[in-house]
């Protein structure tokens, strides 16, 4: 039976207008009232994404931002993918590729067309292999969330994890389809030379400060009052401030910032440590505002970098909250149930068995997770009786591919090379988390 025009162009959508309406004809409100479990959600949310924006953003997430925007400004991707083409040595390409995310600090929508665009223009399957899941995989934004939120020892293990899988799935690839014909080399656009404005060990040493920043003012106290990691913790606001003034020089001398406007905003934030001792975020909130003010108001690299950061933050922060919010509402907090309840975290994900990292690892393979969203996700996880094996297994495989990504990577590879490369992925987070939780 042939369907008429309307119905062909509205069907659809009526059917879809059909279902919201039964769906709000319908709703259980009494039920849902008398709900405490969805009572729990509620706040459970609200609670959650309340105590990230204490913890986390200003001190962890904000530093981060500013960290990313520089690698995008200071360090050239154009000199990361000249070492991925076609007349790169092996070793060279598999070792560019396997820590490019860290460089280029892409999502894993944003690596798509990049590993399109090298494994076009003739890059060798595995070395385009190893960047298009190191991309996403260990991206800088990532693993300092991952460490800061999860807990050092599995961002540490992420890392080590994704620059490893990368290569040997980049490695698995190239050797199952080694007698696969060659992707046609389209002509390639000449990479422009880089214009080096500065010496490397100048970028390096600028990059360090702002890492030294971050990883300073977040130095959690340990559990022993003794030893050199208690007395770094005392002394931990010295050494920002530190890092700090050194990050004031570094913009006067290399970036050529207003040395007004620069010794302003550091005489400033001094000033309110003296008069704050107790509340360090109120200075480190100076610091932001005024290190922001300088950037976005100054001409050439700074502005630059100041965009960068904040295209970092408009993209990602909104997601993250959001995500913060829906693992809320859906798992709470730790020890503290909210709509899903803990006995069937436990039941399917709970432990170390090969089973329970196996349904983690495809889970996270077929998931779409937001840029760092899995980190607030895995916490409602954990923090409700998922093991930590199976939490790595998830976060080397769902970041990394997603159910749209491997749609799209079919088109560019095809079925069986997409396929492999999935089964891979699956296979090695899940045998990573079974290693992982059995060492821990």
């Amino acid at each position: 039976m042939q369907l008429s025009p309307f119905w062909r162009e509205h069907g659809k959508s009526l059917g879809l207008i059909a279902i919201a309406f039964l769906v709000c004809f319908y709703l259980p409100i009494e039920a849902l009232q008398q709900s405490q479990r969805l009572h729990n959600a509620f706040w459970e949310a609200l609670y959650l994404v309340r105590w990230y924006a204490q913890e986390h953003i200003l001190l962890c997430l904000i530093p981060a931002f500013f960290i990313a925007g520089a690698i995008a400004v200071f360090i050239s991707q154009d000199s990361v993918m000249r070492y991925l083409g076609p007349k790169a040595h092996k070793g060279l390409a598999y070792g560019v590729a396997s820590v490019s995310g860290t460089i280029l600090a892409v999502c894993s929508c944003t690596v798509l067309p990049l590993f399109a665009g090298i494994y076009r223009m003739g890059a060798g399957l595995g070395p385009a292999i190893a960047f298009l899941y190191s991309g996403p995989a260990i991206n800088v934004l990532a693993i300092i969330l991952t460490a800061r939120i999860l807990g050092l020892q599995l961002g540490i293990a992420r890392a080590i994890g994704a620059i490893l899988f990368s290569i040997i799935i980049g490695l698995a690839m190239e050797f199952i389809f080694r007698h696969d014909q060659p992707t046609p080399i389209k002509a390639p656009v000449p990479l422009p030379e880089d214009e080096e404005t500065r010496p490397l060990w100048q970028n390096a040493l600028f990059l360090g400060v702002l890492v030294g920043i971050l990883i300073f003012a977040n130095w959690a106290k340990p559990d022993s009052e003794m030893g050199i990691w208690y007395s770094l913790y005392t002394l931990k606001w010295w050494i920002t401030g530190g890092f700090g003034l050194a990050l004031a020089a570094i913009l006067i001398l290399w970036h050529h910032l207003n040395p007004g406007k620069v010794i302003l905003i550091t005489g400033l934030t001094a000033i309110l440590c003296w008069q704050f001792p107790q509340h360090p975020l109120i200075p480190f909130s100076a610091a932001v505002i005024g290190l922001s003010w300088l950037t976005s108001s100054s001409q050439g690299e700074a502005s630059d970098w100041f965009e960068a950061t904040w295209d970092y933050a408009q993209q990602i922060l909104p997601l993250l909250l959001l995500g913060v919010l829906l693992a809320g509402a859906l798992l709470g907090r730790p020890e503290q149930e909210a709509l899903i309840p803990s006995n069937w975290i436990i039941l399917a994900v709970g432990g170390n068995s090969l089973l329970a990292n196996f349904f983690a690892a495809l889970a996270g393979a077929l998931m779409y997770f937001a840029t760092l969203t899995e980190v607030p996700i895995l916490q409602g996880l954990i923090g409700n009786g998922m093991g930590q094996g199976p939490a790595l297994a998830l976060l080397l495989a769902g970041p990394a591919v997603s159910l749209p990504n491997l749609l799209v990577i079919r088109s560019i590879l095809g079925t069986k090379k997409t396929l492999v490369f999935a089964a891979l992925v699956v296979l090695m987070a899940t045998l990573a988390g079974v290693i992982y939780g059995y060492l821990v």
